[in-house]
């Protein structure tokens, strides 16, 4: 693998896998991370339906990086066992489409409690995730999300030591942390560095928490990059817009007025990868 593999949220273009695979093939990336896909959601597939989408993905020459999973994107206080069984039928997903990665939160918290009050249930329930995904020899990928409990760097890094698991890592996405008024670098990569294990190229502004083009916020991603690519870092950098609205957006996103959000789709992913293609070529300036 090269030190950079870019990914993408295809369902941020059109939950279509046709029209998904087509528009990245233009750009010549050739891995998704598969979240929505022809009007589903990737917890919803059968495992028929999985092995459908492998078909056609070979066929056009694509692969998975990860599952981008709602898991652990519930309430902490939430019944866990059906939430369970659906990990269990994404473990199956991710073999039948041959990918290592699946992305996991870690349980949204109430509001206006302290999170730590809530550690060692969601610490508990990690942990099954955990055991179960080390015996199918599948890697989670746990996601900084504004308001679950892994949501700045200091709870994110109690996680993971105290998961420990070569088959738990984190992912890092700048947007998030700013959204949390988290100084990505060096602040939030120092203290994750050795644990990241993938990126969500996603940027925003401290102020508003607005996310913007790569490059235009306050994410600090080309520092944040160089730094990667200058460390043993070899792994997948997904862009995820999040310039517009799309298709399963206000089911990912709570709190979310979707109405007044402007539509998403081909115009913004390219915004959107021309901004990180800017970055990337300007990490190529300079050099080794």
């Amino acid at each position: 693998m090269s030190k950079f593999v870019l990914s993408a949220f295809g369902d941020e273009i059109d939950m279509s896998l046709d029209v998904q695979m087509e528009e990245l093939n233009s750009y010549n990336i050739k891995h998704i991370e598969l979240r929505g896909v022809d009007g589903k959601n990737v917890s919803e597939l059968s495992l028929d339906e999985a092995r459908n989408i492998k078909r056609r993905l070979d066929d056009k020459g694509f692969k998975i990086s990860a599952l981008g999973s709602p898991i652990g994107k519930i309430n902490i206080t939430d019944a866990f066992e059906d939430h369970l069984n659906m990990f269990d039928n994404l473990l199956e997903i991710a073999l039948i489409l041959d990918t290592k990665y699946i992305r996991i939160f870690s349980f949204f918290i109430p509001k206006n409690e302290d999170p730590d009050k809530y550690f060692s249930e969601v610490l508990a329930r990690l942990k099954k995730f955990t055991i179960r995904a080390e015996k199918k020899g599948i890697i989670l990928l746990h996601e900084n999300e504004k308001d679950i409990y892994g949501d700045i760097p200091e709870r994110c890094l109690k996680i993971l030591t105290s998961i420990n698991s070569p088959n738990f890592k984190a992912i890092f996405d700048p947007a998030n942390f700013i959204q949390c008024n988290v100084e990505t670098y060096p602040y939030a990569f120092n203290m994750l560095k050795d644990y990241i294990q993938y990126m969500h190229i996603k940027d925003a502004f401290l102020e508003s928490g607005h996310v913007v083009p790569v490059g235009s916020g306050d994410g600090k991603i080309f520092e944040i990059l160089t730094q990667l690519k200058n460390s043993k870092f070899e792994g997948f950098l997904t862009l995820e817009p999040h310039l517009g609205a799309f298709e399963g957006l206000e089911k990912l996103e709570k709190n979310i007025d979707i109405k007044n959000i402007k539509k998403g789709g081909k115009y913004s992913f390219s915004v959107a990868f021309e901004a990180l293609n800017k970055v990337l070529n300007n990490l190529i300036l300079i050099g080794d």
